[in-house]
């Protein structure tokens, strides 16, 4: 049985998502200790009690220690099974990254699967839906898997309530794919939303977009999301290139004001376009995952975040691949798989 230190490295539910993935795909059994114990509230918190019990269902699983504020569990996976999934949180915790606890072994499954999950669709610190799917999904339908997914209601924190769905087509085995070179710059947009909160907020974070990145007023909209549980803001900023099209978001905050909120946003943008890596931070943590299993792969990125390389040696305790880590010049890096 794997044994997984859950305060290694970032010491986040990272580490539990990647090994919950990586057992239902390998079928290795793991006990992971001392989860996010160096987080303010340690042990199992909604969002990932809801992502090991849907691991578990997948997997038919035998688990112990799956509860609220649990800092340890044993997890001791079946065979995955294909089928129609339904996933509430009950919270605001973030639907994506519970999909990202089972879409590995979902699109190796033996048949197609539906899911719908329900819970958070845009939090701060996880990939937002239209990370998902505007960044990552492509990506992973070049490996050859179709996955599709559709918004039905957004839910922002702290409210929570949002819904969406996936289908999920999968292959036998995943192809390798390699992202060195952004390539022409397509289409740059930002999009600032809100619910139940002033429009105004959304404009004052466009004018702060235009003045740092240069941008033209075409390229910028402000939207009133009418279907929402309850009150959120979402700066979500795309720029479509010829090798993929990455996203860049910022959360609304209480005390935080709408300009800081765009600047900080803006800044991580113009830090990716003044680079020629193709692939930003937070996608090369999801990207990690699929080329791991693909046993080859390889891209360029901005400085490895600790989440990153903390990821990476997760799953090198799950897949018997090597994940070679180099720098380029002074920002980028490349990361390459092999098996």
């Amino acid at each position: 049985m794997i044994q997984i230190d859950g305060s290694f490295g970032e010491g986040g539910g990272q580490i539990l998502r990647t090994s919950l993935a990586l057992s239902l795909l390998t079928g290795k059994p793991f006990c992971i200790q001392r989860i996010r114990a160096g987080r303010s509230k340690p042990g199992l918190m909604r969002q990932h009690l809801t992502a090991v019990n849907a691991a578990a269902e997948i997997g038919n699983a035998d688990i112990q220690g799956n509860r609220i504020g649990s800092d340890s569990f044993t997890f001791i996976p079946e065979t995955i099974r294909a089928g129609n999934y339904h996933f509430a949180i009950g919270s605001a915790g973030s639907c994506t990254l519970v999909l990202q606890t089972v879409l590995p072994a979902l699109i190796r499954a033996e048949g197609p699967s539906e899911i719908i999950l329900e819970g958070g669709t845009h939090n701060p610190f996880a990939p937002p839906f239209d990370f998902l799917a505007k960044a990552f999904l492509p990506l992973l339908n070049r490996m050859g898997p179709t996955v599709t997914t559709v918004l039905h209601r957004p839910g922002f924190y702290p409210a929570g309530g949002g819904r969406f769905q996936v289908s999920v087509r999968p292959v036998k085995a995943l192809q390798g794919m390699e992202l060195v070179t952004r390539g022409t710059v397509i289409r740059k947009s930002a999009t600032a939303m809100v619910s139940n909160l002033p429009l105004s907020i959304a404009q004052r974070e466009l004018k702060i977009v235009k003045e740092t990145l240069d941008w033209h007023p075409d390229q910028l909209q402000a939207l009133e999301v009418k279907d929402s549980k309850g009150p959120g803001n979402l700066l979500s900023i795309e720029v479509e290139s010829a090798a993929l099209t990455e996203v860049f978001t910022g959360f609304g905050e209480r005390g935080v004001s709408a300009e800081k909120v765009a600047g900080r946003t803006a800044r991580s943008v113009r830090e990716y376009l003044a680079q020629a890596a193709p692939v930003g931070r937070y996608l090369a943590d999801q990207l990690l995952i699929p080329m791991a299993m693909a046993g080859r792969g390889r891209f360029r990125t901005l400085s490895p975040s600790l989440h990153t390389t903390t990821n990476i040696e997760i799953i090198k305790q799950f897949l018997d691949v090597a994940i070679r880590l180099q720098p380029i010049d002074a920002h980028q890096w490349e990361i390459e798989i092999s098996g």
